[in-house]
């Protein structure tokens, strides 16, 4: 499977998620200071890094920092600091997705698939069915067509992107988007039908699926839908 870094100084954590992802067939080794894992780094790129933004030391924002000069490794960060200017601050240093402590083991593996998926592919684009998102040039395009999107919605296209096949919530798309519910929660169902109408354009398939009480995901088949 994939070789997986995960840099934690909390040793319980450290050792639920070294147990957890071996299990399921990866590499994973943990480290308890940036320092060493930079090193590892540089020694032997792993295929993931699990980043805990609280570290003694060189902490988990500044390791982002270094490591982006050299690296564009995937990188999932774990925080104990939930709030939306932290969260921007790890995403704008290079961070490709954020998870607020505590969280359940569920939504962690499936943030690591997510991230594991996308790097197989590329992390600059990602498919699902004939529509393609380019993350870094902010394009999208189906069947060959381009979609002309506002910022709003390629921001909204680019999330659930990043978590092809696992539901974003309302809450996590009004905290990324605008801010943390300073918007109502009705603009969120505004702009993913603005997204449908774009996307099915021509009476293409749905795409962009509602997972009943779980948010909104992006899937290429109906039967990938969880609820």
């Amino acid at each position: 499977m994939s070789q997986i870094l995960i840099i934690e100084d909390e040793s319980r954590l450290a050792n639920v998620l070294v147990r957890a992802l071996s299990e399921l067939g990866h590499q994973a080794q943990a480290v308890d200071r940036a320092e060493e894992g930079l090193l590892l780094v540089e020694s032997d790129p792993p295929k993931l890094i699990i980043l805990d933004a609280m570290l003694p030391g060189l902490d988990g924002f500044e390791f982002l920092k270094r490591l982006r000069l050299k690296h564009d490794l995937p990188v999932l960060m774990l925080t104990a600091l939930s709030t939306t200017k932290h969260k921007v601050h790890g995403l704008d240093l290079g961070a490709d997705d954020y998870l607020a402590k505590p969280f359940k083991l569920e939504e962690f593996l499936a943030r690591v698939r997510a991230l594991l998926r996308r790097a197989n592919k590329g992390a600059s684009e990602v498919r699902c069915g004939d529509l393609v998102i380019d993350l870094s040039q902010r394009r999208a395009s189906r069947a060959g067509r381009a979609l002309f999107l506002s910022q709003t919605e390629f921001a909204i296209l680019d999330l659930l992107a990043r978590n092809v096949g696992i539901p974003v919530s309302k809450a996590a798309l009004l905290e990324r988007i605008w801010d943390d519910g300073e918007r109502a929660e009705n603009l969120v169902e505004v702009y993913i039908h603005y997204l449908r109408q774009k996307t099915e354009q021509g009476k293409k398939s749905r795409l962009i699926h509602t997972a009943r009480g779980k948010g909104y995901l992006l899937a290429s088949e109906e039967d990938e839908v969880g609820g």
